[in-house]
């Protein structure tokens, strides 16, 4: 059966149906193959058995719940600033815009990014249209934004040296 395609914007919120229908919101990145969410406490057992919670402590998504898996996969991943990972691979049930999915995601350390999970091609490929002027704006972006513009204004020399001479990606 064919199904119709569903428009989704930059963000949509996404139900994680093992964590009790926990509505948690992600980034849409079609430049991304793959799809990941944050995992810690990962772990592997004598017998292979692979344990982790979603999300980490400090996160209001944190649960605490464990969760196990005999199936899962390796998977290597190079970042847009070509370093590689190998992660995990799982797969989850989740529902996006009422469409209920069972998706691979890798298991990433995310708590440096703004969103939990990140959705990328391969889950999105014959289910989801991208409309970019939908989904909702990163917390905090015009804060941060104008911080660093107050900076660069009061200072460009300083700025560029703090941001760029020893550090060409400008990592914070």
């Amino acid at each position: 059966m064919n199904k119709q395609k569903i428009s989704i914007g930059r963000t949509t919120d996404m139900v994680i149906v093992s964590e009790d229908k926990m509505v948690v919101p992600a980034k849409v990145d079609t430049g991304a193959d793959r799809s990941s969410i944050w995992a810690s406490e990962l772990a592997m057992s004598d017998d292979g058995v692979l344990s982790f919670c979603l999300f980490a402590k400090g996160s209001e998504y944190y649960t605490g719940r464990r969760h196990t898996t005999r199936s899962y996969r390796a998977s290597a991943v190079r970042s847009a600033h070509g370093t590689l990972q190998v992660r995990y691979k799982i797969e989850l049930s989740v529902i996006i815009e009422k469409r209920r999915i069972k998706a691979s995601f890798t298991l990433a350390d995310r708590s440096l990014n703004t969103y939990p999970i990140l959705i990328g091609c391969r889950l999105l490929t014959n289910k989801f249209i991208v409309d970019t002027s939908l989904g909702r704006p990163r917390k905090g972006e015009k804060e941060i934004g104008g911080l660093f513009n107050t900076e660069l204004k009061e200072n460009p020399v300083g700025f560029f040296e703090k941001y760029h001479l020893e550090n060409e990606r400008g990592d914070v």
